[in-house]
């Protein structure tokens, strides 16, 4: 039978996940990987979350283990209502509040939810490849906007929103992890974040603010959100998740946002996976409720801290000359620019013979923008002996490509 005449034009479009197939490929034990993006599994508060595990199930065998409501559960929304207030000092209703099985959902439902085949958006370039995987799933035009080492260029999103309305088109919104970005590592400052809000307002465009890893900051003065900087104007929804700052295996996040959004997600979310494992939701209310969170990401924070100089303190001493890379101040990412004559795709060949890994960053690119010299190093999840013998061989390949 010839199942592309069955296949949808969703299924016959989208791309597999280039980090998703690499990890498949990079199973040797003898290959080190920085190429996902995984936490570091020494550190998942194991004992913890069994004891409370055990806990909510005898304490509530009906609620952990039954259908759970669709816009997720109570007493989570309460207290990511407390721990908004405490660290973002935003105030949030329940309403606001959608429960889901983490960012990636979110991004899913997000595609659903405003875009049309052909519809516009803007993100920044380069960006989240799983945003990107999402919204082209969609048949979305994706369109984006020049970066440099502080994250998206204001001037450069204005120049595509001008192009967009001289066009006719409407940009449905523009998509950005402003906060150790993915997969750059750039945080975008806030004035520039204000710029950025001045002009959705102006165009008449949403801003999906996507925050996986703004608790993981290693120095420096937060700038704050996107969602509080707009002020209750209703121009920005924020997707947090609690993959990178609790555990990923949860596969737990939320979505914060104008009520009139929220509903239309949640009705969205009836029709795909009726509600998020009331289990895990309890649990971590639980978790949250104890006073953990924040002490479990003050210990993810100093640990991570010290990978990231780890990682840059290799670099500077194995790379060639020619060799680029961002320092951010938090998160689990930096991003490498080679000279313009190698190809970081086809050196990845070289690298896994090499024995290391990382993610080539032609798949971190908008469909128009694809540069093929850079790449992204995670430094979370390797340990510092890995980090130091990995950048030795990423450095011997890169030299190997140079000649």
């Amino acid at each position: 039978m010839d199942y592309q005449k069955l296949f949808s034009e969703t299924a016959n479009s989208i791309k597999a996940s280039a980090i998703r197939e690499l990890l498949k490929v990079i199973t040797n034990p003898n290959v080190i990987s920085f190429a996902g993006g995984l936490p570091d599994p020494t550190l998942f508060p194991s004992k913890t979350i069994a004891d409370i595990m055990k806990d909510v199930v005898n304490r509530y065998p009906g609620q952990t283990l039954q259908y759970g409501t669709t816009e997720g559960c109570k007493e989570l929304k309460e207290e990511l209502i407390k721990l908004l207030k405490e660290t973002e000092n935003i105030d949030a209703k329940q309403e606001q509040l959608l429960i889901v099985s983490a960012s990636q959902q979110a991004l899913d439902m997000t595609a659903r939810v405003f875009l049309n085949r052909g519809d516009a958006i803007i993100t920044a370039s380069p960006t989240y490849l799983g945003a990107l995987q999402a919204f082209e799933a969609s048949g979305a035009d994706v369109f984006g906007a020049e970066s440099d080492d502080q994250g998206v260029l204001p001037a450069a999103i204005e120049k595509k929103l001008k192009e967009l309305q001289a066009a006719g088109r409407v940009c449905k919104f523009l998509y950005l992890v402003p906060d150790f970005q993915n997969p750059s590592g750039t945080t975008i400052p806030q004035e520039r974040r204000k710029e950025i809000l001045q002009l959705a307002e102006k165009y008449g465009t949403l801003i999906v603010e996507d925050s996986p890893y703004r608790q993981v900051r290693f120095e420096g003065q937060a700038p704050e959100t996107f969602y509080k900087l707009d002020g209750g104007r209703v121009n920005v929804i924020t997707l947090f998740t609690f993959s990178k700052v609790f555990v990923p295996g949860f596969r737990l996040g939320y979505v914060l946002g104008p009520e009139e959004i929220i509903q239309k997600f949640v009705v969205l979310k009836q029709a795909m996976d009726l509600c998020t494992a009331p289990i895990l939701q309890l649990a971590t209310a639980a978790y949250l409720k104890g006073g953990y969170l924040l002490k479990h990401v003050a210990e993810v924070v100093e640990v991570y801290h010290k990978k990231r100089d780890k990682m840059l303190q290799m670099l500077e001493k194995y790379m060639p000359s020619g060799v680029k890379w961002t320092k951010p101040e938090g998160g689990l990412f930096l991003w490498v620019t080679l000279p313009e004559k190698i190809d970081a795709t086809e050196m990845l060949k070289t690298a896994l013979e090499e024995r290391v890994a990382y993610v080539a960053g032609v798949d971190f690119y908008p469909p128009r923008d694809a540069r093929r010299n850079d790449f992204r190093l995670n430094f979370s999840y390797s340990s510092f002996e890995q980090i130091e013998e990995g950048v030795q061989r990423l450095a011997a390949t890169i030299k190997r490509a140079l000649a």
